[in-house]
């Protein structure tokens, strides 16, 4: 594994969750690299595949990492997910049960610092460049590397849009897409059974996911993580829409990581943690749709509004890229080799107020990119502020 080509060896890996848009930018990496001469290697499942190799000339490490060419990655482009795999493996946080077996003698405690491993491995490749593409997760393990002295060149991808330093992570606008589509769907059932129609998006801590769609004409309301919301206000706003609307129903989009007033907490889905400290969300969406069917009498003179409650969760996550995260993905793939061209690293690149850029790796462990409320939401009537456009980003409230 450790014999490179003239001009050296880049190492690419998607960490965290699947988007659409991951297979254009291995393939714009690797067919780029390729013509400039360097030898491509494709890492599987995120970080978790640098924490299984074996560092031995004859040990087999093809479930590991594969070599990449343009024949193999010529058609990956069109589709969704990652044909490499992914995990939110995290090896300086390893639980002694996803420890190797070649290591475990040397790793022994609940959790483990495995870097010195990876850092070994890496060597062994003969990894010249590391190019990961993740969120602020995936590249927070990136920004160790490269202060351990990796190069290190990151590209920003999830569908919250929420990685600080950039206005644009792949992903991003085929989940809008879908969010739009599959709200528009189901405004079918909702009419015709005259409810108010609660879909509970992505977004732990941003709110972009529901507002962007919203502003597009999705939903009449949203619900965000960044502005806790009442319930009761929701309720009578929804109420009001339906009466208003002829075919008598509404629609609020509502972000996995909202919270009512006074709960402390998001919703669980389940209380494990994953190895960055988080638990699985979900679930919030039901449980205002069922306060909104309590509630309703209140402001529907006494009569209830039943409701339709539904989790949009991997559906919008699923399936081909769109235009955006086909061409975006192209672009950010062929920056990251400019900048190796260049002899740089330590970067992340970026779309910066509608300029493809880079900005340190460092961005990545700042503050959260979230909705700026002021500017882009009025809490009064939970939904989209539809105002001052101009010098705006693509996406309105997205910059970074």
């Amino acid at each position: 594994m450790g014999q490179t080509t003239r001009r050296g060896t880049i190492a690419i890996l998607t960490g965290g969750g699947d988007v659409p848009g991951l297979n254009p930018a291995i393939r714009a990496v690797t067919i780029r690299a390729a013509r400039e001469g360097y030898r491509v290697l494709g890492v599987r499942r995120g970080w978790r595949g640098l924490v299984d190799i074996v560092p031995h000339p004859d040990a087999d490490n093809s479930e590991a990492v594969m070599e990449l060419t343009p024949e193999v990655v010529r058609r990956v482009g069109r589709t969704g997910g990652t044909f490499l795999h992914s995990s939110r493996t995290r090896p300086s946080h390893l639980p002694r049960e996803l420890v190797p077996a070649h290591l475990r003698d040397r790793y022994d405690a609940e959790v483990n610092d495995i870097t010195p491993e990876i850092l070994r491995n890496l060597e062994f490749l003969g990894v010249d460049v590391l190019i990961p593409i993740g969120g602020d997760d995936t590249l927070s393990y990136g920004h160790r590397l490269h202060q351990e002295g990796v190069r290190v060149i990151a590209i920003p991808k999830t569908m919250d849009n929420d990685v600080p330093g950039t206005d644009y992570c792949i992903g991003f606008s085929t989940c809008v897409t879908r969010t739009i589509e599959l709200t528009h769907r189901l405004r079918t059932s909702a009419g015709s059974h005259e409810r108010i129609l609660v879909i509970e998006v992505f977004g732990r801590y941003a709110g972009f996911t529901a507002l962007v769609p919203a502003m597009a004409g999705a939903a009449d309301r949203c619900v965000i993580p960044e502005h806790p919301f009442d319930p009761e206000h929701l309720t009578r706003l929804l109420v009001e829409d339906r009466a208003r609307n002829p075919s008598r129903y509404s629609v609020v989009l509502v972000s996995e990581g909202a919270r009512m007033i006074g709960q402390e907490e998001m919703v669980y889905a389940e209380e494990e943690r994953d190895q960055y400290g988080h638990k699985k969300l979900g679930g919030i969406g039901d449980r205002i749709s069922s306060m909104i069917k309590r509630l309703s009498p209140k402001y529907n003179n006494g009569r209830r509004v039943n409701t339709v409650s539904q989790r949009l969760g991997y559906l919008v996550r699923s399936g081909d890229p769109d235009a955006l995260d086909s061409i975006v993905p192209m672009a950010f793939g062929n920056l990251a080799l400019d900048l190796v061209e260049k002899g740089r690293s330590g970067l992340l690149v970026a779309v910066r107020d509608g300029v493809y850029d880079s900005v340190p790796i460092e961005s990545v462990m700042g503050a959260g990119k979230v909705v700026d409320v002021e500017q882009y939401y009025e809490p009064e009537r939970l939904r989209p502020k539809y105002t001052t456009f101009a010098g705006k980003p693509l996406f309105i409230m997205t910059g970074g």
